[in-house]
């Protein structure tokens, strides 16, 4: 019998770095988290890239 396969988080923090503007889920977190549109979030990820410090940054002026 083969030995399970051990779950690593290989991957995790990388994607938590980031918001992922098509994903409806993402935007929304954000825009809760932040207190602006879900809108105002897209622009934002549009305008600066995917990565989440920068879209927060931008989102708080």
């Amino acid at each position: 019998m083969a030995a399970a396969k051990k779950k690593t988080a290989r991957g995790r923090k990388q994607d938590r770095a980031r918001v992922a503007g098509g994903q409806k889920y993402e935007v929304g977190d954000e825009s809760k988290k932040t207190g602006r549109s879900a809108s105002a979030v897209k622009k934002a990820v549009k305008k600066v890239g995917n990565s989440r410090k920068r879209v927060e940054k931008r989102l708080a002026r």
